[in-house]
């Protein structure tokens, strides 16, 4: 939440109706109407602001998305992860980090036959995530 949010949340609350029921009659600068006409233009700024906001979110994300074209390995690579290709570095980075701890190799120490498969799919969990990692950094190149 900005400046601009809290000094509106706060003009709100301080001009709304719940002052009258508190006082009991309309306070003196509640009738001035040059008063009301700035409330209302804050007001309609401060939803016009939160509304560009999240247009200009919503547009670059969806220029990411469209602009992103994923090779059939890079697919393969997104799979082993568990992710979906439109899935950014940082969610990968989270899942990539999770993994690891599940199958690392030391978890599965006492147990001959799990050590060797968390050792197999930590291998593929790495490789995938190299990739990965790789691809993302020319994407943001180019």
């Amino acid at each position: 939440m900005g400046i601009w949010d809290r000094l509106g949340s706060v003009i709100r609350s301080y001009f709304s109706d719940e002052s009258e029921k508190l006082f009991g009659n309309r306070p003196k600068w509640r009738a001035d109407p040059d008063l009301d006409a700035a409330y209302e233009e804050l007001d309609g700024y401060l939803k016009d602001k939160d509304n560009r906001e999240r247009a200009s979110g919503q547009e670059k994300a969806e220029k990411q998305k469209k602009a992103r074209v994923v090779p059939e390995g890079i697919r393969q690579d997104f799979a082993e992860l568990g992710l979906t290709p439109d899935a950014t570095a940082e969610e990968c980075k989270e899942v990539y980090k999770r993994l690891l701890k599940i199958h690392h190799p030391d978890r599965h120490a006492n147990h001959d036959e799990n050590m060797k498969k968390a050792t197999e799919k930590s291998a593929r969990v790495n490789a995938a995530y190299d990739r990965l990692v790789v691809w993302f950094r020319l994407q943001n190149q180019l």
